[in-house]
């Protein structure tokens, strides 16, 4: 069913950029004209929080911020949180201690958190009680209210009592198109398309702190892509939650499968990449629009979480084993070379091992290159939270340790199966050689310089060459392979 997006108006964005303005001067009363404040800014969690931090960068930058990586140097600590599982949550506290602690030393230090942990009631109100150093908090529908959330709190400062700010109401979401951004990073960037999630999965917290699916307008979208190309930029990732349910909100626009061969068909040198995918949404049409564009990466990152079909139905995933099968033979028959990623939740309440078999079967059909894995983690909130889930932690564990094992031996099929191919690699940067599968006599031969980049698979290739190719696209040739990572040669002299 089309529904009426909710865009921020014009008026209210010119009124956010009037408080960075505001912010601007109050930043530079305080710390003087001379010096640039400097904000650490740390995003926790998947690619559309990576996004909302560079938004959050980019207003920074516009009140007169300078960034900095080293946290002791910072008088702006922003952290941006995840709330899909636990231990996420259980990093961000010990982070936020920490910080807090530095501020009974430095008591100009200001502390925010937002993103997804904040839009919860209960985060929101443990941090109100627990965490009295935290300055200000921000849920995810708030982010383009920053500016005037960040100024109140800096007046406050100013009138000689301090006063904590919380905006973490609830809402189905909205759209705030102009937000000024500050990337991470010039080779790869990240194009978010549309926002929340219609799904509601049993074991998932992103409806709940995301809100409803809502999608930008397709020119809108076309325009930012035609800036990262402008600028420089050699791998465009369209992002959503759903990404492949684009469009179902707008009227007269584009459906996905559209849009991203519209992306793909603008002139430049460049790749496309989009997560995450939904299979109930990955149609003929998507895997056609793949087959057919160069610039789009043959690689699809379909999440499948279980092989089971009674722990899919418990998830409430609207497909079964045999439909997501049938989704694979057709993207393999239709897209040359195409490879598979996905995520798998181990230990769903009520799993059995006879079910986490299931997985281990289909993981050991697809054949995948990589995979995401996590043990269940409850969330607050959803349908799964208050299944009962018999199995013990210990046992889920054991499981845990076996599919990694059974993945191991599928990817090291697949990474190997690349050896003595030539692959188009983007440059990323220098090499860490992190994978020891680079000869130390070709490492040696060239002084020590080994770059890192990625096919289009998004597959780790470390090889020697200049610097001058960061950046760039690079034909090398695959000598050797482990598990998760190749290794190549260059040939071509000189960039």
């Amino acid at each position: 069913m089309v529904k009426k997006q909710v865009m921020v108006s014009p008026e209210e964005l010119a009124r956010q950029r009037d408080f960075m303005a505001l912010c601007q001067k109050e930043l530079a009363r305080r710390y003087g004209e001379e010096k640039a404040p400097l904000a650490f800014v740390k995003s926790f969690g998947c690619q559309q929080n990576v996004s909302d931090g560079e938004k959050l960068q980019g207003m920074l930058s516009q009140m007169g911020c300078g960034f900095t990586d080293d946290i002791q140097q910072a008088d702006i600590i922003l952290y941006n949180t995840c709330a899909v599982r636990e231990n996420a949550e259980q990093k961000v506290f010990g982070v936020v201690g920490w910080a807090t602690h530095q501020k009974s030393v430095r008591k100009d230090l200001l502390i925010g958190l937002c993103g997804c942990m904040t839009q919860q009631a209960h985060i929101a109100e443990k941090v109100r009680k627990s965490y009295p150093g935290v300055d200000f908090v921000l849920g995810t529908h708030a982010l383009h209210q920053f500016p005037e959330i960040f100024y109140g709190v800096l007046q406050s400062a100013n009138e000689g009592h301090r006063r904590r700010a919380f905006a973490v109401e609830e809402s189905d979401g909205v759209i705030a198109e102009g937000l000024p951004v500050v990337r991470e990073g010039g080779i790869r960037a990240n194009l978010p398309i549309m926002y929340g999630c219609n799904n509601f999965c049993t074991y998932c917290v992103v409806p709940l702190v995301r809100g409803r699916e809502r999608s930008r307008r397709s020119a809108d979208i076309l325009a930012e892509a035609r800036e990262l190309i402008a600028q420089g930029y050699r791998e465009i990732t369209l992002l959503g939650q759903n990404v492949n349910s684009y469009g179902k909100d707008l009227e007269d626009d584009l459906s996905f499968p559209q849009l991203l061969e519209a992306v793909a068909s603008l002139p430049g040198d460049f790749w496309v990449r989009f997560m995450t995918s939904h299979p109930k949404d990955c149609t003929p049409e998507l895997m056609d629009v793949i087959a057919r564009c160069d610039k789009v990466c043959s690689h699809i990152h379909l999440p499948v979480q279980s092989g089971s079909d009674r722990v899919l139905t418990a998830m409430n995933r609207h497909y079964n084993r045999a439909q997501y099968l049938e989704k694979v033979r057709y993207a393999r028959e239709h897209i040359p070379g195409v490879n598979f990623t996905s995520d798998i939740i181990v230990g769903f309440p009520g799993e059995t091992y006879e079910e986490f078999r299931e997985t281990v079967s289909l993981i050991e059909e697809v054949g995948y290159s990589s995979l995401f894995t996590f043990i269940y983690s409850p969330r607050e909130g959803t349908r799964a939270a208050s299944m009962p889930d018999p199995v013990p932690a210990a046992e889920k564990s054991r499981w845990f340790q076996e599919l990694l094992d059974a993945q191991r031996e599928v990817g090291m099929v697949h990474y190997q199966n690349c050896v003595g191919k030539t692959l188009k690699v983007l440059v990323e940067g220098e090499g860490k050689l992190k994978n020891g599968i680079l000869p130390q006599e070709e490492i040696d031969a060239a002084g020590g310089r080994v770059l890192m980049g990625r096919t289009e698979h998004n597959m780790v290739v470390d090889f020697v060459g200049p610097e001058c190719l960061i950046g760039q696209f690079a034909q090398v040739t695959i000598t050797a392979a482990s598990n998760w990572a190749l290794a190549g040669h260059w040939e071509k002299p000189g960039c």
